[in-house]
C-alpha cells in the first residue's frame, strides 16, 4: 500500500515542501530510505523501528521503501522521523490515511516513542504557512518558538502514541495559541550608561552610531573604559519590532540556540565572540552550513573586542558581510544565504603594551612593533568603519563625582527620533538608516552647500581619504543632523563627522 505525508526540508531560512511517499510491498523484508537523505536520516530507521513497536504499533515485515520527494534536493535533520513513522502506519493501515490530508509533520522520535525537540523549527512553519499548510503536528518542546505565528493552528504532542490517537480522534487537543499583539517589545537591561564616569564625547559617538546603525571603533589603553562602554551600547538601540523579533527568532532556531520556554526574542543580539574565533564560527558554515555569529547579530550588534587579536583572515572575511548585510555559504548541492544587518563595535589598544599615545603611561614598544600591532587592521576594514573614536582614562576627579552621566533611556530617545526621522524619509526606499545610503540616495538625500563642500573637499585632501571615507562622512552628517533634527545638513554637522573619520591618520601612519 502507498501513503503520503507532509513534511518539510530546510534550507537556511527557507523551508521546501517535501513529501514522504511510502510504499509497502511483499518481498524480503527491507527498509529503504530514498531521496538524497543524509546520515542523521538514514539513522532514523532504527529510530522509527524502535518507537513504533515501544508505542504499541506492528512494524511491518515486509519491503518498506519510503521516498523524500522532490528526489533531487538533499534532506538534512532528524525532524523527519515523525512523518516517516506516520507514513508506515498509514501504509500498513494502522491508520487511515484520509485523517492526515490536512496536516503537516515534523519530529524526533526517542526510542521509546517521545518527541523530541527539533531544530529550525519557526522557519518550517513559517514555510508551511506560506504554502498553504495551516494545521502542523510537531513536538510539544516546539511549541513555543512556533505559536507566535497567529494564522497557524499548532499541536505540540509529547510522544507518537498521542498524535495518532489524535489523528484517530480518540483525543481532543486544542491548538495553542499565543497572545503577543504587541507592536513593539521593550526590554530592560541591567546596565546603563548613567554608570560611567566621564567619557562624554564617547558616548556622543555611540548615541551617533545608534542613530544611523554605524560601525564603531574605540581605540585607547587598557582600562579606559572600551568594553563597559560597548556593553551598554544596546541600551540606546531602538525597540525591536514584532517583525524584528521574528525574523531574529528564526536564525536563533536554526542554529539551535533556542531554550525550550523562548518564543520570542525580545531584545537586540549583543554577540561578544572570543578573539580565538575561527572563521567558520563568525561568519557560518560547515558540513551542514549553520549561522555565524555575523549572522546570530542580525539586526543587533557584533562586538569584537581586543580586534587586533583576531586572526587577519577572519577579519577580512567582515568585508562582505559588513557591505551586502548578508553572507551566502555555497556548498556542492546548494547556496544558502543568512542576513547579517548588523552594528559592528570593535574596540582595542593601540600597540601591544597598550599605552601609545597615553598621556599618563609610557610606551614602551618601538615604532615598528606599533606597525607591526596595527597593520592587523587593514585598510579597506577600517575604511569600513563609520566611526573612530579615542576612548581616553577616567581622570580620578571624574570618578568620585556625584554628577552623572545622562542615563541610557534619555539617549534612546533621541536615537527614537532619529531613527523615525530616518523611516520616515526612506518610506519609498529600500534602505532604512543612514548608513545604507547607496550613492546614488547620497546624492538625493544630502544636499551640501558651499561652506560644507568646500570643507569636506580640504579634510579629503588633508586627511587622504578614499571615496568610501569621503561617503561615510556624508551619511554621518546626515545622522548628527537629524538627532538635531536639521533637515539640513549643516558645517557643524560636517565638522564633528570629520573628527570620526581622521583617528586612524593618527596611529596608522606611525
Amino acid at each position: 500500500m502507498l501513503s503520503n505525508v507532509i513534511s518539510c526540508n530546510l534550507v537556511g531560512l527557507d523551508g521546501e515542501i517535501i513529501n514522504v511517499e511510502t510504499d509497502i510491498s511483499n518481498g524480503l523484508p527491507s527498509f529503504t530510505i530514498v531521496g538524497l537523505p543524509d546520515t542523521a536520516v538514514r539513522e532514523s530507521k532504527e529510530r522509527i523501528r524502535a518507537a513504533l513497536k515501544n508505542s504499541g504499533f506492528q512494524f511491518p515485515i515486509k519491503k518498506i521503501t519510503i521516498n523524500l520527494s522532490p528526489a533531487n534536493t538533499k534532506k538534512e535533520g532528524t525532524h523527519f522521523d515523525l512523518p516517516m513513522a506516520i507514513g508506515i502506519l498509514a501504509a500498513s493501515s494502522q491508520i487511515e490515511e484520509k485523517s492526515l490530508k490536512e496536516y503537516a509533520f515534523i519530529g524526533e522520535l526517542s526510542l521509546n516513542g517521545r518527541l523530541n525537540k527539533v531544530i529550525g523549527a519557526l522557519p518550517i512553519v513559517i514555510s508551511f504557512r506560506e504554502k498553504g499548510y495551516k494545521k502542523i503536528i510537531l513536538p510539544k518542546q516546539n511549541i513555543n518558538e512556533t505559536s507566535i505565528i497567529e494564522d497557524a493552528d499548532i499541536y505540540g504532542f509529547d510522544n507518537l502514541k498521542d498524535v495518532i490517537d489524535f489523528l484517530k480522534s480518540e483525543i481532543d487537543i486544542k491548538p495553542f495559541k499565543d497572545n503577543i499583539k504587541v507592536k513593539s517589545v521593550k526590554k530592560r537591561y541591567d546596565v546603563d550608561f548613567s554608570e560611567v564616569s566621564g567619557q562624554l564625547n564617547v558616548i556622543r559617538a555611540f548615541q551617533i552610531a545608534a542613530a544611523g546603525a554605524h560601525n564603531i571603533i574605540l581605540i585607547g589603553p587598557p582600562g579606559a573604559g572600551k568594553t563597559m562602554l560597548a556593553r551598554r551600547f544596546p541600551t540606546i538601540l531602538p525597540d525591536m519590532t514584532i517583525e524584528e523579533s521574528i525574523e531574529v527568532t528564526k536564525i536563533y532556531s536554526v542554529a539551535g540556540l533556542l531554550s525550550d520556554n523562548c518564543s520570542l526574542i525580545t531584545s537586540r543580539p549583543f554577540v561578544s565572540p572570543h578573539h580565538t574565533a575561527s572563521k567558520v564560527s563568525l561568519i557560518g558554515g560547515g558540513k551542514i552550513p549553520k549561522p555565524g555569529d555575523v549572522s546570530l547579530a542580525h539586526l543587533g550588534v557584533l562586538f569584537l573586542d581586543e580586534f587586533p587579536e583576531f586572526q587577519k583572515s577572519v577579519l577580512e572575511a567582515l568585508r562582505q558581510p559588513m557591505e551586502d548585510e548578508e553572507v551566502t555559504i555555497s556548498r556542492v548541492n546548494a547556496k544558502i544565504t543568512y542576513p547579517s544587518k548588523f552594528i559592528l563595535v570593535a574596540s582595542m589598544n593601540p600597540c601591544p603594551c597598550g599605552y601609545y599615545n597615553d598621556p599618563y603611561n609610557e610606551c614602551k614598544c618601538s615604532p615598528s612593533q606599533v606597525r607591526k600591532y596595527l597593520s592587523k587592521i587593514s585598510g579597506p576594514l577600517l575604511d569600513r568603519i563609520d566611526i573612530h573614536v579615542e576612548v581616553f582614562p577616567v581622570k580620578y576627579q571624574e570618578l568620585v563625582k556625584n554628577t552623572k552621566n545622562q542615563n541610557s533611556s534619555e539617549i534612546k530617545k533621541k536615537v527614537d527620533k532619529a531613527r523615525l526621522i530616518q523611516l520616515e524619509r526612506y518610506k519609498n526606499e529600500k534602505i532604512n538608516y543612514n548608513s545604507q545610503l547607496s550613492p546614488k540616495l547620497i546624492k538625493k538625500y544630502c544636499h551640501l552647500k558651499y561652506k560644507q563642500n568646500k570643507l569636506l573637499e580640504t579634510a579629503f585632501y588633508k586627511l587622504k581619504m578614499s571615496a568610501r571615507s569621503y561617503s561615510r562622512i556624508i551619511k554621518l552628517s546626515r545622522t548628527i543632523a537629524d538627532l538635531d533634527e536639521s533637515e539640513e545638513i549643516k558645517t557643524v554637522h560636517i565638522a564633528e563627522a570629520i573628527q570620526y573619520r581622521s583617528l586612524d591618520k593618527k596611529f596608522w601612519e606611525v
